[in-house]
Formats: C-alpha cells, structure tokens, sequence
C-alpha cells in the first residue's frame, strides 16, 4: 500500500463519447505522476440530461485497459447490486489479465434509494433494489466468494444468506497474486465493518473533512475489533476537480494527507479539454506532491 501519496483521475463515463474517454486514459498513461485511473458504475446518467449517454463500466474498463500500458484502474466503484459475485469475479479475472495485472477491485453496496437518478436504473434494468441492510450483508457474502474464486484451487459450494453456489470455481485466476487488490467505497457504519474485514483500501467521497476523519477513525476501531493493523488499509478520498479553480483540489488534498489520506482519486469534469491530464498534473498534482 502507498506511503507517499498516489494519484489518480476519474472519468465518470457519462454524457462523453467513448474516443473522448480513450484520449484522457492514454495521455494519463504517459504521465509518471498519475497512477491510476477510473470509472464508475452506473447504467444511466446520474448528472446532466438524464436521457444522455451512459456507458457500462466493466466492458469500458476493459477496452481502456488494452489500450494503456502503466496505470492502475478500477471501478469506483462496482455496484453489488448488479451482478452476481461469481459473475463479477470473472469480469475481474479478465479485465486483470486484460491489463497485465494492473486492476484495482473497486466493489461497494450498490447506490442508496436517497438518489432518485440512481435508483431509477433498477427499474430501467429489471434489477432487483433491496434494502440498505441486506446490500450491505449482501456486500460481506460477495467479497468473501470473489476473494476464494480468485484464490482456491478446487471448486467449492456456498450457503449464504444471500448467496448461495454449488461447485464454484474461478479458471483462469487473476494475474495479481494473492489477488487483485480490493477497494471498498462507502462510508455508512455498516460498510465501514465490511472495509475491516475485506478491504485493502477503503476509498470515501470528499467534502466535508470532518466528517471523513471521523469515519477513518471508525474504520480504525472497527479494525481493532477484529485484531486487524488499521494502517494495513490504505485511506483513499475521491475528490472533484475545477479547470478554472485548481486551488480548490490543492487545499482539499492539503486537508486529506493531514488526515492520514494517502491515495487521491481526482474527479475531472467532461468535457474534458485538450491535454485535461497534463494540466491536472502541473497544476493540481505536483503542487500537493
């Protein structure tokens, strides 16, 4: 896990075409200060034209990542919700083999029912939206069946609450060794106990700074709970970015490396001008490294 500090763009793929996206991912990819990349997941706009273009997340990471040789990338994160943890485990697999083994496992609880614009791709989709509290017991079940897909040698069964297989077993395993590291997104008491028990980072979207150095030192007493190191999770914050107010990002960072943050997932707005990533790394990155 990072001790100096890592940064990292995200491009949230919405209301952007596709080339746009490639072009951003490439020049980042030759910018040593730039680490790592990132998508969401989402099936329909969640800003903008509701009605506008939304492009699924693991088949885009997938094309990006056969397009880019250096940078990290992930999800930011995958919803649970969506996919079957033995599915998602293999779309895992393959986009980690894909990039030589360069995926970060983002995975989280899946979008709450506060947000209208999330919400209402459940419905557009057929997709099932439980409640809060079995997302969340859902999310424990899933990592604990994506973690032994990706390491154990034999297939085996699973009888969860919410998750149940016969015969399971992951062929081909992911490059990374023992496994793809896993991000867990959220800040909810109740995700914060799954992020002690599964995760390798733990990632919180920025604003409030308060706020967030409570919730890491939540996550702390969690891990002590458990008898877990709580610096065995590196803290990572998502934070926006403005072409016309860089300051901005510069003192958010300042705030975040104060508070024990050590990996910086950058947000920039589409669309994105010609050389987006050089600027964010001359004039947000470097100035906060």
């Amino acid at each position: 896990m990072p001790r100096s500090p890592a940064f990292g763009i995200m491009t949230a793929p919405m209301q952007v075409g596709y080339d746009d996206i490639l072009r951003v991912w490439r020049e980042a990819d030759a910018i040593p200060e730039i680490g790592h990349a990132w998508l969401f997941d989402h099936l329909m706009p969640i800003g903008g034209d509701p009605d506008g273009p939304a492009f699924e997340g693991w088949t885009l990471l997938s094309a990006l990542a056969a397009r880019t040789r250096r940078l990290r990338l992930g999800l930011l994160v995958t919803s649970n919700r969506f996919r079957p943890p033995a599915m998602l485990a293999k779309i895992a697999t393959t986009v980690d083999i894909v990039s030589g083994g360069r995926l970060d496992f983002g995975i989280g609880a899946g979008s709450r029912p506060g947000h209208p614009l999330a919400r209402r791709e459940y419905e557009a989709h057929g997709l099932p939206f439980h409640g809060f509290e079995h997302s969340v017991e859902s999310l424990a079940e899933a990592c604990t069946i994506i973690r032994r897909l990706w390491t154990e040698p034999e297939p085996f069964d699973f009888a969860g609450a919410h998750h149940r297989l016969t015969g399971a077993f992951g062929n081909p395993k992911p490059v990374q060794r023992p496994h793809p590291p896993i991000l867990i997104g959220g800040r909810s008491s109740a995700t914060l106990r799954v992020v002690a028990e599964h995760a390798d980072l733990w990632n919180i979207p920025g604003g409030d700074i308060a706020d967030v150095t409570a919730r890491s030192t939540l996550l702390d007493r969690y891990c002590a709970d458990i008898g877990r190191d709580p610096a065995s999770i590196t803290r990572s914050i998502h934070l926006p970015v403005s072409y016309d107010e860089p300051g901005a990002a510069r003192a958010a960072i300042g705030e975040a490396l104060d508070a024990g943050f050590r990996h910086f997932v950058l947000s920039l707005p589409a669309p994105y001008p010609d050389g987006a990533a050089r600027w964010l790394a001359d004039e947000v990155i470097k100035p906060s490294g």
